[in-house]
């Protein structure tokens, strides 16, 4: 096990996942705290980095595309403060941190983890039911509705229908912008069949953000409802592959290892048990383990 203990926050890896945990320090942000302890799977890697400084230095996940919504709806629009696969590393640490890299990257080649685009989400996005207020309005998410509602800034045009309800099916597309220089950002929601060019400032689907302390909060919300929503990749996957996707596969090759199955067989009872395994995809994919045994 590799473990590096920061004020920013603490990173484990245990061989198969890395458990990201941000550090309580006033400089961690907010959006980072909010979405809380993280655990990303081998398997959703493409890569890691260590950049050094003068004073302090930097890890940096890659992630393949496609593998996580959060990353997805905001585009590489994160800043390095609010980015959450990314940790100041202090000077004293850089040893530590070297070491890290090391274990996960000769973990990446001896599972021989692709660095190709995922054809379904490896992480499962913020939870919900989530609530951000921010902007000129509220943002709600369920897990099956957007709730959109206004407050005393939102323009009259956009709040004088009420409080708007949308349905997850009628979304078609989900869009955050963080508000930079000048410009205003949002995150707005594309209804299917009611297709609208109106700024976010009169758009009833759509939050104006204005840049201030809680606005990247926002994505959280667009991350939720993007887990939901087709993959970007557009392939159909059937659900026994996109739940077996959240655990690291072992590397298939003439005369796999008989601990490596077994460690297979044992993760996939610990998601039946969980539920995240129905009893039909359980069988199915325990009876493919047992056929390369």
């Amino acid at each position: 096990m590799a473990e590096i203990i920061q004020r920013d926050g603490t990173w484990t890896f245990d061989g198969e996942a890395l458990r990201l945990v941000p550090g309580h320090d006033k400089s961690v942000s907010l959006l980072r705290k909010t979405l809380g302890e993280l655990t990303v799977p081998l398997g959703a890697l493409a890569g890691i980095a260590f950049e050094q400084g003068k004073k302090s230095g930097r890890l940096r996940l890659r992630l393949r595309d496609g593998s996580d919504p959060l990353l997805h709806a905001t585009g590489g629009k994160l800043t390095d403060s609010s980015d959450p696969y990314q940790l100041v590393v202090e000077a004293d640490r850089y040893g530590v941190a070297e070491y890290l890299v090391d274990e996960v990257r000769n973990a990446l080649l001896i599972e021989q983890v692709p660095p190709t685009a995922c054809s379904a989400y490896v992480l499962a996005g913020p939870s919900v039911p989530l609530s951000i207020s921010a902007g000129d309005g509220t943002a709600s998410f369920d897990g099956e509705r957007v709730r959109l509602e206004w407050n005393w800034k939102t323009e009259d045009a956009k709040s004088a229908a009420g409080t708007r309800t949308i349905a997850l099916d009628d979304i078609a597309a989900v869009d955050w912008q963080p508000a930079g220089g000048l410009e205003n950002g949002h995150l707005r929601f594309t209804v299917r069949n009611a297709p609208t060019k109106a700024p976010p400032k009169y758009d009833p689907n759509a939050v104006e953000l204005w840049g201030f302390k809680k606005d990247p909060l926002m994505a959280l919300v667009a991350a939720a409802v993007q887990a939901r929503l087709p993959h970007p990749s557009g392939a159909t996957v059937p659900a026994v592959e996109q739940s077996l996707a959240k655990v690291p596969a072992p590397a298939e090759a003439p005369g796999e290892d008989h601990d490596a199955l077994l460690r297979r067989l044992r993760e996939l009872g610990e998601l039946h048990e969980a539920g995240i395994l129905t009893d039909e995809e359980f069988s199915a994919a325990k009876q493919a383990v047992l056929k390369r045994m």
